[in-house]
C-alpha cells in the first residue's frame, strides 16, 4: 500500500512543549512507532503559557519535512486535543516541587487526569489506546481510566518500559552482551522506587549459549542487591547528573511501548507495562494499575501467567502493591471530593 492511501491516525501527545516530548515527537512523526506507511495527524496539547514554545516545536516538525506527518495541531483546549483519537500519550503532569508533600502532588495530578479522562470519554474514539507517562504514572492512569468509564480498562496502560529497558541493559552490561541478548526481565508494580525489577525468569544469550539470567550474571548478591537499587533509583541518578529528568530514554521507552501495542511482542518474549489488575494469578490486589509481564497480540495484552514466585520476589511484589493501594485510596478521596 503506497504511503498516501492509508487513512491517517490521530495521535495526541500532552506536555508537548516539554523535554520528553521534544525527544519523542520526531520518532512518532517519522514512522518508528505506528509503522512506516501509516500517515499521522499529531495533536500537541499543553498548558496556555507553553503555547509560544509549542509554536517553535511545530516549526521544527514542519522543517523535518516528514512525508508521514499530514498535520500538526497545537492546542491548549481539551475538546480539540482529545477529538477522535486513535492513540493518546499523556506525558504532561504536575512535577513534584521542592518541599511538596506526596499527597499534594497526588491531589494536583488527580485533578489533571480526571479532566483528561473525562475528555477521552467525551471526545476520543472508544478504541483509543492510552499510555500514561506523567508521574505518579500508575495512579494517574487509574484515575484517567475511572474518569472514562465507556473506554475499556484494557485500553489504558502506564509506562514501566523505561524501567524494563534499564533492567535489561544493566544485565547486558554486567554479562558483556548486547541488550537484545537479554530478554524476559520483569518490572513488577509501581513506577517508583518500590518497583521490583525481577530477573528470575530472564534468559540471556551469552555469546551463543542460552542460559538463565542468574547463571549468566553469576552473582546472586548483585542481582538481589545493587542491581535492584540501581534500576529503582536510576531516574534520580540521571537528575543528579544532568539536572534534568530522563528524556531521551523515556521517549525511547514510550516508542517501544506503543509500537508493541500496535504490532505485538515477538514470539516467546514479554515486556513490562502497567495495566489494570483484575483477577490475576499473582495475588496482586484488584483495581490497581500494576506493572506485569505481558504478551501482546492484535493490540490486546495478556498477562504472562503461572511464573513461579519465590519468597524473595513475593515480598518485593507485595511491598510495591501496598504502596499502590495507599496511593489509590488517597487519590480516590480527592476524586470523590
Amino acid at each position: 500500500m503506497p504511503i498516501s492511501s492509508a487513512e491517517p491516525i490521530r495521535v495526541l501527545v500532552t506536555g508537548a512543549a516539554g523535554q520528553i516530548a521534544y525527544s519523542l515527537l520526531y520518532s512518532i512523526a517519522k514512522g518508528d512507532v505506528f509503522g512506516k506507511d501509516q500517515p499521522i495527524i499529531l495533536v500537541l496539547l499543553d498548558i496556555t503559557p507553553m503555547l509560544p514554545v509549542l509554536d517553535g516545536v511545530v516549526m521544527e516538525l514542519q522543517d523535518c519535512a516528514l512525508p508521514l506527518l499530514r498535520e500538526v495541531i497545537p492546542t491548549d483546549k481539551v475538546e480539540v486535543g482529545f477529538k477522535d483519537l486513535d492513540a493518546a500519550i499523556l506525558v504532561g503532569s504536575m512535577p513534584r516541587k521542592e518541599g511538596m508533600e506526596r499527597k499534594d502532588l497526588l491531589k494536583a495530578n488527580v485533578a489533571i487526569f480526571k479532566t483528561q479522562g473525562e475528555a477521552l470519554e467525551k471526545y476520543a474514539k472508544k478504541t483509543v489506546k492510552v499510555l500514561v507517562v506523567g508521574n505518579p504514572a500508575n495512579t494517574n492512569c487509574l484515575i484517567a481510566s475511572k474518569s472514562a468509564p465507556s473506554i475499556p480498562k484494557e485500553n489504558f496502560s502506564c509506562l514501566t518500559r523505561l524501567d524494563h529497558n534499564r533492567a535489561r541493559s544493566q544485565v547486558a552490561i554486567r554479562v558483556g552482551v548486547p541488550s537484545d541478548s537479554v530478554k524476559n526481565v520483569i518490572i513488577w508494580g509501581n513506577h517508583s522506587s518500590t518497583q521490583y525489577p525481577d530477573v528470575h525468569h530472564a534468559i540471556v544469550n551469552n555469546h551463543g549459549k542460552e542460559m538463565s539470567g542468574f547463571d549468566a550474571v553469576n552473582d546472586e548478591s548483585w542481582l538481589k542487591g545493587d542491581f535492584i537499587t540501581t534500576v529503582q533509583q536510576r531516574g534520580a541518578a540521571v537528575i543528579k547528573a544532568r539536572k534534568l529528568s530522563s528524556a531521551m530514554s523515556a521517549a525511547k521507552a514510550i516508542c517501544d511501548h506503543m509500537r508493541d501495542i500496535w504490532f505485538g511482542t515477538p514470539d516467546g518474549e514479554w515486556v513490562s507495562m502497567g495495566i489494570y489488575s483484575t483477577g490475576n494469578s499473582y495475588g496482586v490486589p484488584d483495581d490497581l494499575m500494576y506493572s506485569f509481564p505481558v504478551m501482546i497480540k492484535n493490540k490486546t495484552w495478556k498477562v504472562v501467567d503461572g511464573l513461579s514466585i519465590n519468597d524473595f520476589s513475593r515480598g518485593k511484589m507485595d511491598g510495591t502493591a501496598a504502596e499502590l493501594v495507599e496511593e489509590r485510596d488517597t487519590a480516590l478521596t480527592f476524586l470523590g471530593a
